[in-house]
């Protein structure tokens, strides 16, 4: 329960809006600027939406699945005295998942170069010059894309102006599949190289060609799994804002950001507690925060109806399943595999531009226990089988109360057949999350899974800004505002927050903190 006695208004007073990795890590980061933080959100557990789910005995992660770029979590613990690698158990993968397509070919993406040039000369042996081309213009854009725009400001028109020419250089008009396009030809390389934005909710297809970084990024810096999961993550950095001095309470939802003198000063829970703060940072996805938090105050930029015409990400429908008695089955099925449906830029266009739910699929699937024992009975396997579909903003609605069973099925029936031959047998958990559940658990806008999807007038300047164009004294952070979505890009949200929040006037260490909270 939120104290009784209310946060005093002073000047170290901020209050964060949710507790997802965006703004756990803002809280991480204001703390260390001397700020009293507290943080509320509606869920039962810290991380948003890479919280956690048990039933019978397994335990799921609802959300994102690797880590990448481990860098931003050690340079955001050594901010508060702390060493991440002391706190979180990251297991490195190799390799990192397979992708396997539906004539039966696969292709294993490593960290190793040459492995993956053998790879590459094994499945399209001409393709491999282009292939080494495409590292080349990868780390380019990682360099510019992830190290340069994404760690900065782009609240200003002059932050976009000073960035055009690097998007003129790096082609930031051309799409992810058209430029894996213009350098292999094998259409099962040109998916493997171009999936990528799938991950944080966009169509590889109109999706601009910067974020083909996300290959060096992952080449460079591994992937990794979080011991305990992703919520493990979550549950460490709760623990380094209690033990500083801030606190994160659980289960109270905000229903207003509260405005006064033109400024926003507090906000109010859903049973009627006000808490002031001199700053509000809002984790919440950017279209909840102005269409619902705000709901009394006139918006200049991101009013209800451009919030609507926006695009946002696609939707998805994740099954988590348990096994029983499973361990040592299907033992050419690792930690990540990525299953392709017999189409891939057709099923891109149902999801992303008809909005209509196709009747075939692709699928990712999770198997975590296959390297983290704790995620299920002793003997036993926990899946996580996500297929991206449309989001609930469209002409075409899908009534998922009377088709996600239906689905499920067809999805299982998938698995059975391509990569888990009898598992429906050895069911022993199961829960669905269809968009809807998307909309009502995260308050997310149309069930979308990843806030506004990252086309090239949706990203950088042109996002949500960090500092809040409406109202002064709010800060956004998280997957809706820059640089945007995936752990590395919400993580490095609070890093550009950090640039923009003004030290607190009594500054203290985070160590200092902890001994003033004992």
């Amino acid at each position: 329960m939120i104290n009784q006695k209310l946060p005093r208004a002073d000047q170290t007073n901020a209050i964060v809006i949710g507790a997802g990795l965006g703004g756990l890590s803002a809280a991480m980061r204001l703390g260390a600027k001397g700020y009293s933080v507290t943080v509320l959100d509606r869920l039962d557990r810290a991380g948003g939406r890479a919280s956690s789910l048990i039933q019978n005995g397994h335990r799921f992660d609802l959300g994102p699945t690797i880590v990448t770029v481990p860098q931003v979590f050690r340079e955001l613990w050594a901010i508060c005295g702390r060493d991440f690698d002391q706190d979180v158990d990251l297991r490195p993968m190799d390799p990192y998942y397979e992708i396997r397509w539906d004539d039966g070919s696969a292709f294993s993406v490593r960290q190793d170069e040459q492995a993956m040039l053998a790879e590459v000369a094994r499945l399209a042996p001409r393709d491999v010059p282009g292939y080494r081309k495409f590292l080349i213009d990868s780390e380019r854009r990682y360099r510019f894309g992830f190290e340069r725009l994404g760690r900065r400001p782009m609240n200003t028109l002059t932050d976009l102006l000073k960035e055009l020419p690097g998007f003129i250089r790096y082609r930031a008009d051309k799409s992810v599949y058209a430029h894996a396009a213009s350098r292999v030809k094998d259409p099962r390389l040109r998916m493997a190289l171009s999936f990528h934005p799938l991950f944080i909710g966009g169509d590889p297809v109109h999706v601009t060609s910067m974020y083909i970084l996300v290959s060096h990024l992952e080449k460079a810096f591994g992937v990794h799994y979080a011991m305990g999961g992703v919520q493990a993550m979550a549950d460490a950095m709760v623990r380094v804002i209690r033990d500083r001095g801030g606190e994160v309470y659980l289960n109270q939802e905000i229903d207003e950001i509260l405005v006064e003198d033109g400024r926003a000063t507090s906000v109010r829970t859903m049973e009627g507690e006000v808490l002031r703060a001199s700053i509000v940072i809002s984790n919440a996805d950017p279209g909840h925060t102005y269409n619902r938090l705000l709901r009394k105050q006139r918006k200049r930029r991101w009013t209800p109806a451009r919030l609507n015409r926006a695009r946002w990400s696609m939707g998805l429908f994740v099954w988590y399943f348990g096994t029983r008695d499973t361990a040592g089955k299907w033992t050419d099925v690792g930690h990540h595999t990525i299953l392709n449906g017999p189409r891939y830029r057709g099923l891109l266009h149902d999801i992303f531009m008809r909005r209509h739910l196709a009747g075939d699929m692709s699928i990712y699937l999770h198997r975590p226990s296959v390297t983290d024992p704790s995620c299920a009975p002793a003997g036993d396997d926990t899946f996580y089988a996500l297929s991206p579909v449309p989001n609930l903003h469209g002409t075409e609605t899908v009534d998922w109360a009377g088709q996600a069973e239906t689905y499920r099925q067809n999805l299982a029936a998938i698995l059975d057949r391509k990569l888990l031959p009898g598992f429906q047998a050895h069911l022993s958990a199961s829960a669905v999350f269809t968009p809807e559940t998307f909309q009502s658990r995260y308050l997310s806008p149309h069930g979308a899974g990843f806030s506004l999807e990252p086309r090239i007038f949706q990203s950088a300047w042109f996002r949500p800004h960090n500092i809040s164009e409406e109202v002064p004294g709010l800060y956004l952070v998280g997957a809706g505002t820059h640089p945007g979505a995936g752990i590395p890009s919400v993580v490095t949200s609070s890093e550009v927050l950090a640039k923009l929040v003004p030290d607190a006037p009594r500054k203290m260490a985070c160590a200092d903190m902890k001994v003033a909270a004992e």
